[in-house]
């Protein structure tokens, strides 16, 4: 791993700090925004944006699934990089089936953007990334403000223009939104990069208890906020899509696996059975990507889960909900 110091690429921790054992997630510091009418510097457009993802990272996978749902393929081009140790950074190529050279500007390396927008950039070089090519700068690179600007910004250029974060249930998305964050999400990386029992063990209590609330919660209800996908779905969508794979084994995850839970089963199929979605779900590289990094020393690479994009297949009950 490693990260940029004032511009150059130096070996060192990148995407987690270690304060007395326990995981904290530093900030992403590109926060610009695309708007429809042009009051920021970035107006909506077709064909002028371009994403940087990764189909491992969950944070990236948000922006991949909201592109895909939304049909913004013609609108908005993608890069996806290679799922492997990342000693210079995330980087491009066609060496692994799915991932892909960058025709938007021809990095080879996700770094070069960051070093593009900002020569003397020092930090963490991260997936997703928000790319103006009309101006060679990094809009944004924080996945809940990129996700909000995919949900409506851009309806002008595309047909699919459901709302995933409607004003009416904007209280109650937020807060399972931060309850998913911080039970979830975040919490997988504070269990799986643990560096004490009891950084550990207080990431592993908050996962389990946040899936008990979703499955209890997913008893009574299609989608977390009623009958229908917002915003908090997606998100907690993106860490339930990687638990089986990785963080039941990987990261120590290991009370019970999601296909134990029979409502979030059926929620996470129900979700990947949507129009556009499984088309953004590679589970070989969901695996390789995470199990090539530091917190697997080995660097062997598990051949399984074998056929669990079959079982996100299978028939769900969740239509029981009308």
């Amino acid at each position: 791993m490693g990260q940029l110091i004032r511009g150059q690429w130096v070996s060192d921790l990148s995407t987690i700090e270690l304060d007395k054992g326990e995981f904290v997630r530093r900030p992403t510091l590109f926060r610009d925004t695309v708007t429809v009418d042009g009051t920021s510097a970035y107006p909506a457009g077709a064909g002028r944006y371009h994403l940087y993802v990764s189909l491992q990272c969950p944070w990236a996978w948000r922006t991949i699934v909201y592109r895909s749902v939304k049909r913004l393929h013609g609108v908005i081009g993608m890069t996806i990089a290679i799922p492997d140790g990342r000693a210079e950074g995330w980087r491009f190529g066609t060496e692994v089936p799915g991932a892909t050279i960058d025709e938007a500007e021809g990095f080879t390396h996700l770094h070069q953007a960051y070093t593009t927008a900002d020569p003397g950039h020092s930090g963490v070089v991260s997936v997703p990334v928000l790319w103006d090519k009309a101006t060679r700068r990094i809009v944004n690179n924080e996945s809940s403000e990129i996700i909000r600007m995919l949900n409506g910004a851009f309806d002008a250029f595309t047909d699919a223009r459901q709302d995933y974060y409607p004003a009416e249930l904007r209280a109650e998305i937020d807060a399972k939104n931060d309850r998913i964050y911080a039970g979830l999400n975040n919490a997988v990386y504070r269990a799986g990069a643990a560096a004490t029992q009891q950084g550990y063990e207080e990431g592993y209590s908050a996962i389990f208890d946040t899936l008990d609330w979703a499955e209890a919660l997913l008893g009574a209800s299609r989608y977390l906020n009623g009958d229908r996908i917002t915003e908090s779905d997606w998100k907690l969508a993106a860490s339930l899509l990687r638990f089986d794979p990785v963080y039941h084994a990987l990261f120590r995850c290991n009370r019970q696996r999601l296909a134990d839970f029979p409502n979030l089963s059926g929620y996470l199929r129900d979700i990947y059975q949507q129009p556009g979605v499984a088309e953004t779900v590679n589970v070989r590289h969901i695996v390789r990507g995470y199990y090539a990094q530091s917190w697997n020393p080995s660097g062997i690479i598990p051949l399984g889960p074998q056929g669990y994009e079959e079982w996100l297949a299978q028939p769900h009950d969740r239509a029981r909900f009308k």
